[in-house]
């Protein structure tokens, strides 16, 4: 079956487009200034800016969710492993499928009781302020250096790859201040409901090249796997993989995977929108499906790159590669706004999380009789003095590139702590002061073995490292309960007050949905081992 009319080859030169891709272009920021007007017609106030009113419904909740996952680093990173090592690297997705089950289960309805506004502000209800604000700072850091300045740098390269005179430090200061922009009228609320349009766009772009990239192959499995080198489509890999070997799948990103979609604000942001449980539940369900497509849209085209060019020199240029040869005239344009889509999701995410960290954990608690509108006023302003630092921030990345590699790679060291506790506070009657202990010797650890990783000391898989900082930091806090005594443990009324006073368990139809969710999951990963 043809889905697309012929065409002929073009040369690699994806700075040159044509003028209907342009077009697409230009039409897909109208579509977006549109949505953004719409939504921003009455200035927010702080419940506005922060959680769009807790007014989410479930397509603008799991949509959201997938589209501030999905950055330009993603669609140029995934088909890049994958012509590389194969479909292990789709491990990451189905892992966050399941994640986002679990939480749309146990965890969303909790949260949606509490009525919080930030994951630290139910740390410190559960545990205390100091648990409050160091959980904050961290995300804030992480935020800032990692998340705003990376997604800025990764997606002015990546534009400049299609887009050769694009200067790097003005493209990235162009995408931070238009982003910033929306981001400061409308808070989540235009945030969300951008992130809707540009995860459709995402999904579409991405559908097609791979419907395309696939006729090479006549539309048949079979002649795809008599090309491919059987290890690259394998997503279990063995323990000495370099990769992402099979316990690093197993131990470590469960863990990571529950920070980034349940305690990473910027992403949990969305969840805590939600006009109620049942909506947070199912737009988390919404997500979770939506996760499983990687697989066959970013992933499958780059393995199918590999039996196609053996001649690329770097991994990052197999996606332009693709375009360049397949996508249509117009569809070229089509796939480009949803890299655009892609960055502009990132970083309008980032942004307005770390505006509300800063505003609710460090700013509110100081002056609790602030108005509301003065707290939304003060948030506007955040989000500018965050665009300008992260701008700034994001060129000099270019100037320290074996730098902001360790600083990514400290991702997978600073957050295992963060979720053990996290989980121990749901599931235990783990003290404020065993916590807080157990917390930074979870970090100390951490901080030995990054050290250890830099200098040689050790050359453990960094997912296998996250599993193991998990258990090292259960067990440290288990030591200092019990170094502390009782009158450290938490009483019944602060667990009432946190935890079960929530009382809320998932619907039925959610259970159910996260039922399935895992058995597909289950039976995709048992296909593609």
């Amino acid at each position: 079956m043809v889905f697309f009319a012929p065409h002929s080859r073009r040369e690699f030169e994806v700075g040159s487009l044509h003028a209907l891709d342009y077009a697409v272009l230009a039409a897909y920021f109208v579509v977006l200034i549109v949505i953004v007007v719409r939504v921003t017609r009455v200035s927010p106030d702080a419940d506005d800016l922060f959680l769009a009113g807790r007014s989410l419904g479930v397509g603008v909740v799991g949509f959201s969710l997938f589209a501030s996952n999905i950055s330009s680093t993603t669609l140029i990173g995934l088909p890049g492993a994958a012509w590389e090592t194969g479909i292990s690297v789709a491990n990451y997705e189905w892992m966050a499928a399941l994640v986002l089950a679990f939480t749309a289960v146990f965890i969303a309805p909790m949260l949606i009781k509490a009525r919080v506004t930030t994951i630290p502000e139910w740390l410190g209800r559960r545990f205390s302020p100091a648990m409050r604000k160091y959980l904050s700072a961290i995300t804030l850091f992480l935020s800032l250096v990692l998340d705003t300045a990376g997604s800025l740098y990764a997606g002015a390269l990546v534009l400049k790859l299609f887009f050769p005179m694009l200067p790097l430090a003005p493209t990235c200061a162009a995408i931070a201040v238009f982003a910033g922009l929306y981001t400061a009228a409308g808070g989540l609320r235009a945030v969300a409901y951008t992130d809707v349009i540009q995860a459709v766009i995402l999904l579409g772009g991405a559908l097609m090249l791979t419907i395309l990239v696939f006729g090479e192959f006549d539309y048949s499995w079979s002649a795809l796997i008599e090309r491919v080198e059987p290890e690259k489509l394998s997503l279990i890999r063995p323990l000495d993989d370099p990769a992402l070997p099979w316990l690093g799948t197993l131990i470590g990103l469960p863990i990571l995977g529950f920070y980034y979609w349940t305690m990473n604000q910027y992403v949990s942001q969305r969840l805590l929108g939600a006009r109620d449980a049942r909506t947070a539940g199912r737009g988390a369900l919404l997500a979770a499906w939506l996760k499983l497509l990687p697989l066959f849209l970013m992933v499958l085209p780059g393995v199918m790159a590999s039996a196609l060019y053996t001649d690329l020199e770097r991994a990052d240029t197999v996606f332009p590669r693709l375009i360049a040869d397949f996508a249509p005239v117009g569809i070229s344009g089509l796939i480009l706004a949803g890299l655009l889509a892609a960055i502009m999701s990132s970083v309008d995410s980032t942004l307005n999380s770390a505006s509300t960290l800063i505003m609710v954990d460090f700013v509110q608690p100081g002056r609790p009789q602030i108005e509301a509108h003065r707290l939304a006023r003060l948030g506007r302003i955040c989000v500018f003095v965050l665009v300008a630092l992260a701008a700034i921030w994001a060129p000099m990345i270019d100037h320290f590139p074996g730098l902001f590699a360790y600083l990514q790679q400290t991702f997978s060291y600073v957050v295992p702590p963060l979720v053990a506790v996290f989980l121990l506070g749901l599931y235990t009657r783990l003290g404020a002061r065993a916590a807080l202990y157990g917390t930074l010797t979870g970090h100390a650890l951490s901080l030995i073995g990054f050290v250890g990783a830099l200098v040689g000391w050790h050359e453990v898989h960094f997912t296998i490292v996250a599993g193991l900082l998990f258990a090292a930091t259960v067990v440290a806090c288990g030591a200092w309960q019990m170094a502390l005594g009782v009158r450290d443990r938490a009483g019944e009324a602060q667990i009432a007050a946190t935890v079960r006073a929530a009382g809320v368990v998932a619907t039925t139809d959610v259970r159910l949905g996260a039922s399935v969710l895992v058995a597909v999951t289950a039976l995709m990963v048992w296909v593609f081992r």
